[in-house]
């Protein structure tokens, strides 16, 4: 069995440093480029994480002789190697595709976002086609147009006609909300991304921000001052602790503060963090803050990140699992809702009963 130490001495790292990039810390100080080499040196020595270990322990898994027949599917991506590797939610989301597909014994191709439409006889030549995360019209026809069978992760297409996988955001939100309101905060501020161009035409289309407004609305709450969004474009870079630093800066310069912020990741709550100690508060003495993705960096933030889980694997493992019945022969849609969980830890008040 392959260790963190041998991994480290190929890579050229320390072991504290494999370990941290494996658990997809954001916070660590390293080049794109030497983490991408830590990963690819783990993957190279077939190391297994515990997870994946416990699986084996379980005994082997029983397949039907057409999983078998399936040689190849592609995972098309909509960030970047590097973006993806800054992303700990996203990694999750292809390990569990990569991870579900090694248990069926089906090669993942991996196809990043500037190789797409240079990749249609690639596409064309494998079983069926994963598309993670958020695709523009454009890129949607085109997929549709190469791709025999077609399933998305971690994003709603706004075509009945495909299968997806995903977490409610609309939902999610409305559990932070109503957890953060049932704790006695009042002011809560929003940092995320609109979108800019979205199915609907609303300039507020996007799931986090969309239920945000509608529950302020709701209750009497809403004040416009207390958003700072930036357009959801240039593949999620504007989700990152860059911009959480930023927009946090923005809503703590309101004449009246808000007592509770929430950012549409918990890359953009690492940013926020930062601004708000600068401006010389306290979390959560004078600002609470919660968020979304549960990454495993979220619990070892100072104070801990209350965030909402979203199982990025088991979203991976399911578009697998759905291409595979297509490719089978079903010939109707499913879409596919994996349940979030609110984990409330001392970046705020918890609400005293489940909400």
């Amino acid at each position: 069995m392959v260790t963190i130490k041998e991994i480290a001495k190929a890579a050229g790292v320390s072991p504290a440093t494999v370990s941290r990039v494996l658990n997809y810390d954001p916070s660590l100080s390293i080049s794109a480029a030497k983490r991408q080499a830590v990963i690819e040196t783990a993957e190279a020595l077939n190391y297994d994480t515990p997870r994946n270990r416990n699986r084996t322990q379980a005994g082997p898994l029983q397949l039907p002789n057409r999983v078998l027949a399936i040689p190849r599917v592609a995972i098309v991506h909509f960030l970047e190697p590097a973006e993806e590797l800054a992303d700990p939610y996203y990694i999750g989301v292809r390990l569990g595709i990569e991870n579900r597909c090694r248990e069926l014994r089906i090669e993942p191709v991996k196809v990043f976002h500037s190789q797409t439409l240079a990749a249609d006889a690639l596409l064309q030549s494998v079983s069926g086609v994963i598309a993670v995360g958020r695709h523009s019209s454009s890129e949607i026809d085109w997929l549709t147009q190469h791709c025999g069978h077609l399933v998305f992760a971690d994003f709603v297409p706004r075509l009945a006609e495909i299968d997806h996988v995903c977490c409610d955001l609309g939902l999610a939100t409305r559990k932070i909300l109503d957890g953060l309101f049932a704790a006695g905060y009042r002011r809560i501020a929003f940092i995320g991304a609109h979108d800019p161009v979205s199915a609907d035409g609303r300039r507020f289309g996007e799931r986090r921000c969309s239920a945000y407004i509608a529950w302020q609305r709701e209750h009497g709450l809403f004040d416009a001052r207390l958003m700072a969004l930036a357009d959801h474009g240039d593949h999620g870079q504007n989700l990152k602790l860059e911009a959480g630093y930023e927009q946090a800066k923005v809503v703590l310069a309101q004449p009246e503060r808000p007592d509770a912020l929430i950012t549409a990741n918990d890359n953009m709550a690492i940013g926020a963090y930062r601004a708000i100690q600068e401006a010389g508060l306290s979390i959560p003495g004078d600002i609470a803050v919660a968020s979304y993705n549960d990454i495993p960096v979220a619990q070892f933030l100072s104070p801990p990140l209350s965030t909402m889980r979203i199982l990025s694997e088991a979203i991976g493992e399911t578009a697998v699992d759905l291409l595979i019945e297509r490719i089978q022969g079903r010939s109707y849609p499913k879409h596919v809702v994996i349940p979030a969980e609110m984990i409330w830890r001392d970046s705020s008040r918890a609400p005293s009963q489940p909400v």
